[in-house]
Parts: structure tokens; C-alpha cells; sequence
């Protein structure tokens, strides 16, 4: 299987990525609630977070703390929450989402319209963010 994910891990398609190692990537939600809302995946697939071994689970974890911290220092915002829903993409995928109240979370209303370069440059002040 071949997720949307993998192919962006694999550079088959284009994304706003914020963060990058070895086994995980960080890029902004194409279809966000709110600005800076990023997914935190890890590179290999994996339908369901409780299936991913301990030693990655952790990593995977430490990984999206990272850039949680990068995005608190970024954003203006009260919180950075975090949401893993599982089911729009058979692949992992943790969901840090800049919040200001809990209605910042609502998945049922409709997502924000980003142009290119306001993408650009959220990613590029979470990505230069220390």
C-alpha cells in the first residue's frame, strides 16, 4: 500500500514540510483547521498507531514534541493540541494543531483556504524556529 503520506516521505508529491529525520517528517495539513495545524508522520507505514513497535512509538512521540516546540515558539497561540483521529488515512499520523479554545478542534467545520505563499511562510517560521 501507498499512502498520501509515503508519497510525500518519497517526494512523489509536493508538501510544506517543517521537520525531517531519518524516520519521521513534519509537514503542514493541506487542508488545516487553523494556521500552522501540521501532521507528524512516521515514514513507515503503519495503519494504526498502537501497531507501531515501543522503541518507534517513543521516537515517534519525542519527534512530535520537537516540533511542538518549534510551533510554540512560531505561533501565536495558547496551545498546541494534539489529536490523533486515525481514520481519514490509512497511515499514522499525529495531528498538532495551534489552539486559542477547544472549538479550534472541531474537524467538522470547513478548513481554511491557504495560498502558496502563506503556507510558505508558516513553514518557514516553524522550520527556523530554534
Amino acid at each position: 500500500m501507498s499512502t498520501i503520506f509515503s508519497k510525500i516521505v518519497k517526494r512523489e508529491i509536493p508538501a510544506y514540510i517543517v521537520a525531517e529525520d531519518d524516520k519521521h517528517i513534519a509537514f503542514l495539513d493541506a487542508f488545516p483547521l487553523v494556521k500552522g495545524h501540521t501532521l507528524v508522520v512516521p515514514k513507515k507505514e503503519y495503519d494504526y498507531i498502537f501497531d507501531i513497535e515501543s522503541k518507534d512509538y517513543i521516537n515517534l512521540w519525542k519527534f512530535a514534541k520537537n516540533v511542538e516546540r518549534k510551533m510554540n515558539i512560531s505561533i501565536e497561540c495558547k496551545r498546541i493540541a494534539i489529536v490523533v483521529i486515525g481514520l481519514e488515512v490509512p497511515h499514522t499520523h499525529i495531528h498538532l494543531i495551534p489552539i486559542n479554545s477547544v472549538t479550534d478542534i472541531n474537524f467538522q467545520k470547513e478548513k481554511l483556504k491557504l495560498t502558496h505563499d502563506e503556507f510558505v511562510k508558516i513553514a518557514s517560521q516553524i522550520k527556523s524556529a530554534i
